[in-house]
């Protein structure tokens, strides 16, 4: 069995990159065949090798434009590989894979990953309403995140006959004693409130910005990662009087990045639109024993990763005070505050790791290709 996951760019840097990246890592150290196809962020096409089971084959990209990497090197390398593989794994949304898929005829089996719906992209979406609907149709199982995201999407309606759950898997985040310790002293006595995205608009940073308000002054909140409201989000912090409270952290490199979530009271992910459709992050948090504080979005998965009332607790979003009373409810308590970490730490146990998702993936592979199999062997 031989697999190829299709879609979005190298280097990893967002959800979705992450989870292909991570599947064709998995598979390969379980002896599976997996190469993964992509745009490349910069530089020419090229072919690396990772391991005896696995080859990244990246492809020269002309431009980004609207979230999406404008590579025709993708059309024309699947093309000349698309028979070499049982199945091809493709990670919506992502246009330019879905075009390379159409034009390269395959004929195999295909398992489509709605990571999400496309909402921000309005204009993009009108001209690829008729490439998704094919790669709807063509699709013989459609993976989703969370059952509630798959449920309720629009454009999955009439496809819940194939629609499966695949919940997202991570590694832990690992220790880290000496570096947690030092970011301990930087802030001494502070329960940290950590927050990690892109400074945009519906990451909700500006409700998190205003809750400072209302916390104690033993309570500090950590927001890392850079993005365009960064100016915007530093006004809101005077404005609000918040300077000793919140600070921006901008990009926290991956060696940095463990410490902080060591570090952390509890992470507060307060996301305000559907584009926040599961939040890696909370994941991420939970698997050092952090509880979450979250934000009710409708027809997303993130109140679902998150377990209200068992890892953590969900308000409703754009409310500034709804994220104080549930930060100062977990964190301000010892008992909760235990009950809530043992849970966050279960349920990445049970629901979120690693070993689980490669465990579900397979499964679904496993049984597409052996529905292959005796089909061509009635042939």
């Amino acid at each position: 069995m031989k697999i190829l996951q299709l879609g979005k760019f190298y280097p990893v840097r967002g959800g979705v990159e992450k989870v292909m990246y991570d599947l064709m890592l998995g598979l390969s150290a379980r002896s599976v065949d997996c190469d993964m196809l992509c745009a490349l962020s910069k530089g020419g096409s090229q072919v690396l090798d990772i391991n005896g089971h696995a080859r990244l084959i990246g492809c020269h990209a002309w431009l980004k434009a609207y979230a999406t990497m404008l590579s025709p090197a993708m059309i024309s390398a699947l093309h000349c590989r698309c028979e070499e593989y049982d199945i091809i794994h493709v990670h919506h949304p992502d246009p330019m894979a879905c075009l390379a898929l159409l034009l390269s005829r395959y004929k195999g089996k295909v398992v489509l990953h709605w990571h999400a719906d496309i909402e921000k992209q309005k204009v993009l979406l009108k001209f690829y309403m008729p490439l998704q609907r094919w790669l709807l149709k063509r699709a013989d199982v459609i993976v989703g995140t969370t059952p509630v995201y798959t449920a309720e999407s629009p454009f999955l309606t009439r496809m819940q006959s194939k629609v499966k759950f695949l919940p997202i898997g991570i590694e832990p985040v690992p220790a880290c004693p000496e570096q947690t310790g030092e970011l301990l002293r930087r802030y001494p006595g502070k329960k940290i409130i950590f927050s990690l995205g892109r400074l945009v608009e519906y990451k909700g940073y500006r409700y998190l910005i205003e809750a400072a308000r209302y916390l104690e002054d033993d309570y500090v909140v950590l927001i890392g990662g850079s993005g365009p409201l960064e100016r915007e989000l530093r006004v809101e912090i005077e404005a609000w009087g918040v300077g000793e409270k919140v600070k921006l952290l901008g990009r926290i490199s991956d060696e940095e990045l463990p410490a902080y979530y060591r570090a952390c009271t509890l992470f507060c992910l307060s996301s305000i639109q559907k584009t926040e459709a599961f939040g890696i992050v909370q994941i991420e948090a939970m698997s050092c024993g952090k509880p979450v504080v979250a934000t009710r979005i409708p027809h997303s998965g993130v109140a679902w990763v998150n377990e209200h009332g068992v890892s953590g607790l969900n308000v409703v979003p754009k409310d500034a005070t709804e994220l104080a009373d549930a930060i100062r409810t977990i964190a301000g308590d010892e008992l909760a505050y235990r009950k809530f970490s043992a849970g966050a730490e279960k349920r990445y146990r049970e629901m979120f790791t690693k070993d689980k998702m490669i465990n579900d993936v397979l499964d679904i592979y496993k049984k597409l290709w052996m529905k292959q199999e005796l089909s061509q062997g009635n042939q």
